[in-house]
């Protein structure tokens, strides 16, 4: 079996991270056995929900079947295995309860398999984690858990954060994590000598060939090497080996070395589901002052699409698919309200033609919540035996 950790910051079952869980796919075995530990989220009453959209992003943009794996045996003798979002510390409970922790470090040791730990799986490849939830949803003081440390194995004394360039705070301080610079810095000083800080940005992978002993950064992003007073960024397309990430992480300086071979798992980076959400709303303002409501039609059913290419996000980060869906309800019904009768009959005749669409396609959830913003904007839509009947209340 190849020997792959792949470790990421946010964006695990995104579009945004396709191309790198392809290229780790690509190196399995025919009929490899591959497994999602669903430990990080177990707790929670949509777990199985969670697990679902998972399987259908894997399944459908990656083209690997994954079985889910809640018992203690989960990760033992599979060819790939995969964990992502939910709490860093409740998965530690659970998997050093567990013969999973010992599963997954020997994984690592033995340069086999692929292990792809993204959010808050990945905060625990380190050796301390971030207990983001008890520091940040909770108020406790910022402290350190024992982490799994299946990076000693690597050679690498440090702790691993993600979501490293998370900025929701607005107006405070959400990197690190959610920690912020005050709270790292206090809790880097609590470290034991000689470790380093590993920042992985939000939709961002590092991909290293445990047999080869390469790193890729890949995605939107990079990786940050942090040392009291000083830090080095590995951007995505640096293809480098082990070697300099030990180097750095020890505190030496970057070296500007051979010229970067092309990264073999990078691709063009995809914008995030906000960045999107943001647009199509710019372009709906836009083309409603105007006005041009066939473009402001136009940025809704692009805001849609959107909504189908996430629909699978476990993590939903910023704001996430809900939020884009209650934008798109809010549009539709701006739309009602600034048509004029004539422009009306072309614009919720051509919602109806979506609304056909997601029946056919099974998508009841979004045909519902297009049908209730058109009610919202002033037009009842009812159901009959000939097809679809609209009236406006206006």
């Amino acid at each position: 079996m190849p020997g792959l950790l792949v470790l990421m910051g946010s964006g695990e079952t995104s579009p945004t991270m396709v191309e790198v869980h392809r290229s780790a796919a690509r190196r399995l075995r025919p009929g490899a056995r591959a497994v999602l530990l669903d430990t990080p989220y177990a707790f929670q009453e949509n777990a199985a929900d969670i697990s679902a959209r998972a399987r259908r992003y894997f399944a459908r943009s990656v083209g690997l079947e994954v079985e889910v794996a809640t018992g203690a045996a989960g990760a033992a003798g599979a060819d790939w295995v995969f964990s992502g979002p939910g709490s860093p510390t409740y998965a530690l409970d659970q998997w050093t309860a567990a013969p999973t922790a010992g599963d997954l470090r020997a994984r690592v040791r033995a340069r086999q398999g692929v292990t792809v730990l993204a959010s808050a799986a990945a905060c625990t490849a380190g050796l301390a984690t971030v207990p983001v939830y008890e520091i940040y949803k909770v108020g406790a003081e910022p402290h350190w858990r024992e982490g799994l440390d299946l990076l000693a194995a690597l050679e690498l004394r440090a702790v691993l954060i993600p979501h490293f360039d998370n900025a929701e705070g607005g107006t405070h301080d959400t990197r690190y994590c959610y920690l912020g610079e005050r709270r790292l810095s206090r809790m880097e000083r609590e470290l034991p000598p000689g470790t380093a800080v590993l920042g992985i940005d939000e939709h961002t992978a590092v991909v290293i060939d445990l047999d080869a002993e390469t790193v890729e950064v890949a995605g939107r992003g990079g990786l940050t090497v942090r040392r009291p007073g000083s830090q080095e960024v590995l951007p995505a397309g640096t293809h480098t080996g082990l070697g300099e990430v030990r180097r750095l992480a020890e505190g030496g300086r970057g070296t500007a070395g051979p010229a970067p071979r092309p990264a073999t798992v990078s691709a063009p980076a995809q914008i995030t589901l906000e960045e999107t959400v943001r647009s199509c709303e710019r372009r709906f303002q836009l083309a409603t002052a105007a006005p041009d409501l066939a473009a402001a039609a136009r940025a809704v059913l692009d805001l849609e699409a959107e909504l189908v290419k996430w629909a699978a996000d476990t993590e939903e980060d910023a704001g996430g698919v809900d939020e884009a869906r209650e934008l798109m309800r809010l549009l539709i019904a701006r739309l009602a309200e600034v048509a004029t009768t004539a422009d009306l009959r072309a614009l919720v005749e051509a919602l109806l033609a979506l609304r056909n669409d997601l029946r056919r396609q099974g998508r009841y959830e979004f045909a519902d919540a297009l049908r209730a913003a058109m009610l919202s904007g002033g037009v009842l839509v009812e159901d009959t035996p000939d097809g679809p009947r609209w009236t406006a209340s206006r």
